[in-house]
């Protein structure tokens, strides 16, 4: 039985990633972090918020399917010849859209001028935080490409001069406008990028997003990485509306996306799976001082640690056994309530791809309903470790443009 694919029933672990996520009109020009506010809206909107909401719409439409004519995207959204004539001059005039030649004639009559989104107009500074030893950088295209690459020694004192002075390097090889900073960093985030809470940092309602911007003079939109990380699975990924994300490093985290939407929980700290307690039978003590947290027994350094004092290949993957059942542990509830057809594990491959995520999907099979939750796939995200650097630029995308 091979490590990249084990079924048990009809539950899979698949390393590969689902393709096809439907394509839906999106939210109005505003942040997509935002709790209870739908990551691809497609509801009535209101007049004064007609204008954003269609601009949004074309976006969506160009960015997913490429170039298209003024015809074409008129019969796709409903709108108006008129409409869509008037929104694309404003597009090429913000430098959003462009041209792109005229479409190889196939019939009587003039050929179509076909328009795109403008893929090489702007580009994306995204920031990663959530690394064990290292801060890492990108600048993006607005396909989520990475064009450049830069990581720095995790600070021992001045974190926030670091991300700083890391942005700047990053604005200045843009070579480009760069249409905002997306930042993915460890512990809860609310809504307007304030920390509320990240012990590894010493945060506490810190006002990140603002510090940043204030610094940037740019749109900088912050939020957890695991949160960030499910959005780059949804919009690159192909991943499924009903996801959990889990990600792994220096703690234990999930990003949850229910029909589309990203859930964030009344006080911003959905998905903090970490510091859940999964061991009734003792366990290692936790950075937080309880005994038997997940994160004790799956986060990266507690893992390895342990790993690196097997005596040999059968103790290594008992160790790992033991981490993925107590992962299918916290997450049985999850998938009993929720109904989630994915769950993604984002994180070092040679630690949860294989027995680790054998006995998660084992674990889950044994504690959950089988006639619903057998077909519940369980995966390696195929976005490795750029995840979080890519869903920071979908928040980037959403915030600024609509499109996700």
């Amino acid at each position: 039985m091979s490590t990249s694919e084990t079924h048990r029933g009809s539950s899979t672990l698949d390393p590969r990633p689902s393709v096809g996520a439907p394509l839906s009109s999106t939210l109005s020009a505003a942040r997509s972090v935002v709790p209870s506010r739908a990551l691809r809206h497609g509801g009535k909107v209101l007049p004064e918020h007609a204008r954003g909401h269609n601009r949004s719409l074309v976006l969506q439409l160009l960015f997913h399917q490429g170039a298209m004519s003024r015809a074409d995207l008129a019969r796709e959204t409903g709108l108006t010849r008129v409409t869509i004539s008037d929104l694309v001059g404003e597009l090429i005039s913000d430098g959003f859209v462009a041209e792109m030649g005229v479409r190889e004639a196939s019939g009587p009559g003039k050929p179509a001028m076909l328009v795109d989104l403008d893929r090489a107009g702007h580009r994306i500074v995204g920031i990663d935080l959530s690394g064990s030893d290292s801060f890492i950088g990108a600048v993006l295209t607005l396909d989520g490409d990475i064009v450049v690459r830069r990581e720095v020694p995790l600070p021992t004192d001045d974190v926030v001069g670091t991300v700083v002075a890391l942005a700047r390097e990053l604005v200045a090889e843009s070579h480009a406008p760069v249409l905002g900073v997306g930042v993915g960093t460890p512990g809860v985030v609310n809504d307007r990028g304030v920390i509320l809470a990240a012990p590894g940092f010493g945060w506490v309602d810190f006002d990140l997003e603002g510090a940043l911007h204030e610094a940037l003079g740019l749109p900088v939109l912050v939020a957890n990485d695991a949160n960030a990380a499910v959005l780059a699975e949804y919009t690159f990924g192909g991943a499924d509306e009903d996801i959990l994300l889990v990600k792994v490093g220096r703690g234990v985290g999930s990003g949850l996306l229910a029909s589309g939407q990203p859930m964030r929980g009344s006080r911003f700290a959905a998905g903090e799976i970490g510091h859940v307690t999964v061991g009734t039978d003792g366990g290692p003590v936790c950075v937080c001082g309880k005994v038997g947290c997940l994160e004790a027994w799956l986060a990266v350094p507690k893992l390895t640690a342990r790993l690196a004092g097997a005596s040999d290949s059968a103790a290594r993957d008992g160790i790992l056994r033991d981490a993925g059942e107590r992962l299918g542990i916290a997450l049985a509830p999850v998938v009993g309530a929720l109904d989630l057809s994915e769950i993604i594990l984002s994180g070092p491959t040679e630690l949860l791809d294989g027995p680790l995520s054998e006995a998660t999907v084992e674990t889950l099979r044994t504690r959950t309903l089988a006639e619903f939750h057998d077909g519940v796939r369980v995966r390696m995200t195929g976005q490795g470790q750029d995840i979080v650097l890519r869903g920071a630029a979908v928040m980037i995308l959403s915030g600024q443009l609509g499109v996700s």
